[in-house]
């Protein structure tokens, strides 16, 4: 590992053991030389330098109070490539031009202010539709684990970057699943906070899109995001608050869905975590939650806001899978739209009557362990003209319909040692209370193997597109 986890540098820099440049430098040294899995499309620069060289003024200026206003002060970041950078291009994975302005996105510019050094723009899909990281700007996205095997996606270059210790954390986006599927399959945490804790800008017009954190583990995703929440004038749905809970997370009910299609192997490895839960006082029961056509309604819905940003003379520069999502999305009536809007309201009514029951919610992040690298699922679901691209992750994308939060933390490895990861949901504005639970199950649990320790990483120079 090059990056140690947020307290702990945070502890080597208040006692002078390292200064912010040389950890930047370390860590920047090795993005350009190490990053064999492809995590990173762009690294920074001279204005990461810069920015290290400031945090180590302030360090010397003010001791230990230098972190009162920054708490993230010297901590490495990388953004997701769809997110606005002001020092770095913005591609959004994608061979159409970016005209949006060369400004830091809400996220990113809080991130800064907190003292955090962004060193670099991490891999995504076009746009990020799909949940593999793959496309024609840069080459796939390989597993820490299994670089034969995808990182998952759309953020699967953020996964990957924090699995492999470049960086203490990531910024990226969860618009089904984004966020929680790669973090689960690079074995690192994930936080999709509540829709509209953190601002999105451009707001998205499907309202599916969350921004988060990926981390080694759920504290340093829950520092990140502290830091880059609360309401932005440019994002109308901004600014969601908490909402009032009992403080004490040591005894909830819970409610643990497993989903159809989970494998053994999988449910062998996650359900070690509904043991832990019952060892440390939850009531933790099976539930059922089914809402019919939620997977179409999702599709119909993704579909026609891929198609209304996508004008025909841009389809020749296109990714060809994405494509094909968008020509169906041409297809859909606005009667077909309101339908999937009635099943997304279903659903939302169906969960808040299972949350009156449950504090919370529990189950496997994804019910399959990692398919081919350059494959955009399993190969039932790798072909975008059947529009199954997102069928396989069924525990993911229910809860950006509902806007609820997510956490997912590794469970353990399967007998493929490759990582599974388990998912706790909570309502809406619970954050604190998913977080909390999540990092004494985290402690439970344990942390992974490092993955550099299990298998020989693919050459760069041997990645193609």
């Amino acid at each position: 590992m090059t990056a140690p986890g947020i307290g702990e540098l945070t502890a080597r820099l208040r006692r002078g053991e390292i200064t912010v440049v040389e950890h930047v430098t370390s860590v920047l040294t090795a993005v350009r030389e190490r990053d064999t899995l492809g995590a990173f499309v762009t690294a920074a620069g001279e204005e990461a330098l810069q920015a290290a060289e400031h945090a180590d003024r302030r360090i010397r200026a003010h001791g230990d109070d230098a972190w009162r206003t920054a708490p993230l002060l010297g901590v490495t970041v990388s953004v997701k490539d769809l997110l606005q950078t002001r020092d770095l291009p913005t591609t959004r994975g994608s061979l159409l031009t970016n005209r949006r302005p060369r400004q830091d996105a809400p996220a990113v510019a809080r991130l800064r202010k907190a003292g955090a050094v962004v060193i670099g723009k991490t891999t995504t899909s076009e746009y990020g539709w799909s949940a593999a990281t793959l496309g024609r700007v840069a080459p796939p996205t390989a597993n820490p684990y299994a670089p034969h095997l995808t990182a998952g996606g759309s953020s699967g270059g953020a996964a990957a970057a924090v699995a492999t210790g470049l960086g203490e954390g990531a910024l990226g986006t969860d618009g089904a699943g984004s966020i929680r599927i790669p973090a689960a399959f690079c074995g690192v945490a994930g936080y999709k906070p509540s829709y509209g804790k953190v601002p999105y800008v451009p707001n998205g017009v499907d309202r599916l899109a969350h921004q988060g954190t990926l981390a080694r583990t759920v504290a340093d995703a829950a520092a990140l995001a502290a830091v880059i929440t609360g309401p932005h004038p440019a994002d109308p749905d901004s600014g969601l608050g908490s909402i009032d809970l009992p403080r004490d997370s040591r005894s909830r009910r819970i409610g643990w869905i497993e989903y159809d299609g989970t494998t053994d192997e999988i449910r062998k490895v996650t359900e070690q975590a509904m043991d832990a839960l019952t060892g440390q006082g939850h009531q933790v029961e099976r539930v059922h939650v089914r809402c019919d056509d939620l997977y179409p309604a999702l599709v119909d819905i993704l579909a026609a806001a891929e198609a209304a940003g996508t004008p025909e003379q841009d389809e020749h520069a296109c990714d060809p899978g994405r494509l094909e999502i968008v020509r169906y999305g041409r297809t859909l009536s606005a009667a077909a739209l309101m339908r999937a809007e009635e099943v997304r309201q279903g659903l939302r009514t169906r969960l808040r009557s299972v949350m009156s029951r449950y504090g919370l919610l529990a189950m496997a992040t994804v019910p399959i362990e990692p398919f081919d690298v350059r494959a955009i699922g399993p190969t039932w679901a790798a072909d975008p003209r059947d529009l199954l691209w997102l069928a396989w992750s069924p525990a993911s994308y229910p809860f950006n319909m509902t806007g609820q939060p997510a956490v997912t933390l590794p469970a353990g490895l399967t007998g493929s040692g490759l990582p599974a990861g388990v998912q706790l949901v909570g309502p809406v504005g619970a954050d604190d209370l998913v977080l909390k639970v999540a990092h004494r199950l985290e402690a439970e649990l344990g942390t992974l193997p490092p993955p550099r320790a299990r298998h020989e990483l693919v050459p760069a120079t041997e990645r193609t597109l």
